[in-house]
């Protein structure tokens, strides 16, 4: 579990950051590097959202429900 914890944090910084440039300087990195709305990039971008509705689910799961 402390691996999927360790990526799902990955992937929700590489989109926070994404984000975080896209309103900043309107500059999507995902698509600079993969392409705009290619295959890999959607990938990129599904990976992204699962990650974060995970790493929410893991969280809440390690606040409410410690041992």
């Amino acid at each position: 579990m402390q691996a999927v914890k360790i990526i799902t944090y990955i992937l929700v910084l590489v989109g926070a950051i994404n984000w975080g440039l896209v309103g900043g300087f309107n500059i999507d990195l995902v698509a600079l590097i993969f392409g705009d709305m290619t295959l890999l990039s959607r990938i990129v971008y599904i990976l992204v959202g699962l990650s974060a509705i995970i790493y929410a689910i893991a969280s809440y799961r390690d606040v409410f429900y410690r041992d």
